[in-house]
């Protein structure tokens, strides 16, 4: 296997910036699919890159949609700017030996850090089927780059309110088991809105012996129709106060200004109460996260 070159084995690995004890602050980005959309990615990126972020994640189209464009975003992130960016990587569609192709390419590439997911099902499928040789669960396929000798610092995703695809919260908990015995180093939240179900998911992740950093996923509301069909597709609420004074907003201008002040005021709590740093979820647009991010850091440098 190519070994990393060493301009990239000086950006840390995740798990080293957790371990320095300061809150991480981060921010997640998908790859643009047009000139357009690559344009306004760059704006966010050049707007959010002066907040020195821990790191950033850049997401992957199912099926492997944004393959060679989640890749070229990550090393062009890492090159131009300095800052540590993690891959996503998902099982959805891709046999072994496509997986293994991938992973090269991405070590080859420079990358150290890999977010494993299951993935979505292809648009149009509502149950997930795992490829001919592929793989079903997201533990499979961190056992698999483990087992192939890549040198991946490897997260995991996990869900304060419970997977969607699941109704029982103790078979969940045993999935995410599954996937720090497999080697997941560190684990991010999906998004939620009420502080309460992260505290609630931590207290019940400790008691079962799980000690894995677990990093808040948060989204500052930029637009509540988009927000609502998130929400919908990835099991998460939108707490009643929240969404009146969503209601009361005249213009978009105003519900975000209702979503930056509902972020500051949760980001807060949750990094008073321990929590290790922040995962924005962008949607890469850089004004509200900016805006978020620089209230915190007048308390939490």
């Amino acid at each position: 296997m190519t070994a990393l070159s060493p301009a990239a084995r000086r950006h840390p690995r995740i798990s080293e910036t957790l371990r320095a004890g300061r809150p991480v602050f981060s921010f997640e980005f998908f790859p643009p699919r047009t000139p357009a959309a690559a344009r306004t990615l760059e704006r966010s990126i050049a707007d959010l890159a002066p907040l020195a972020p821990g790191f950033v994640s850049v997401t992957y189209g199912a099926g492997g949609s944004t393959r060679a464009l989640t890749r070229e975003t990550v090393t062009r992130i890492t090159a131009e700017t300095g800052i540590p960016a993690m891959a996503h990587l998902t099982c959805t569609g891709h046999s072994r030996e496509e997986l293994r192709a991938i992973l090269r390419d991405l070590a080859d590439s420079g990358v150290q850090n890999l977010m494993a997911l299951r993935g979505d099902p292809p648009r149009g499928e509502v149950v997930f089927t795992p490829a001919a040789d592929g793989f079903a669960h997201a533990d499979e396929l961190i056992r698999f780059v483990r087992a192939e000798g890549f040198d991946f610092c490897i997260g995991g995703a996990c869900y304060p309110e419970g997977h969607p695809d699941l109704d029982d919260r103790d078979a969940d908990l045993a999935n995410l088991r599954y996937k720090v015995e497999a080697g997941a180093e560190f684990l991010i939240t999906q998004l939620f809105f009420d502080n309460a179900h992260y505290f609630d998911f931590l207290t019940r992740l400790r008691a079962a012996g799980i000690e894995t950093p677990v990093i808040p996923g948060v989204m500052p509301i930029q637009d509540v129709a988009q927000i609502q069909r998130m929400t919908r597709m990835c099991g998460a609420t939108i707490p009643t106060r929240l969404l009146l004074q969503l209601e009361r907003c005249a213009t978009s201008a105003e519900a975000e200004a209702v979503g930056v002040r509902w972020a500051i005021a949760q980001c807060r709590e949750l990094l008073a109460r321990g929590a290790p740093g922040i995962h924005f979820y962008t949607i890469n647009r850089s004004p509200a996260t900016r805006t978020v991010l620089e209230a915190l850091r007048t308390v939490h440098g």
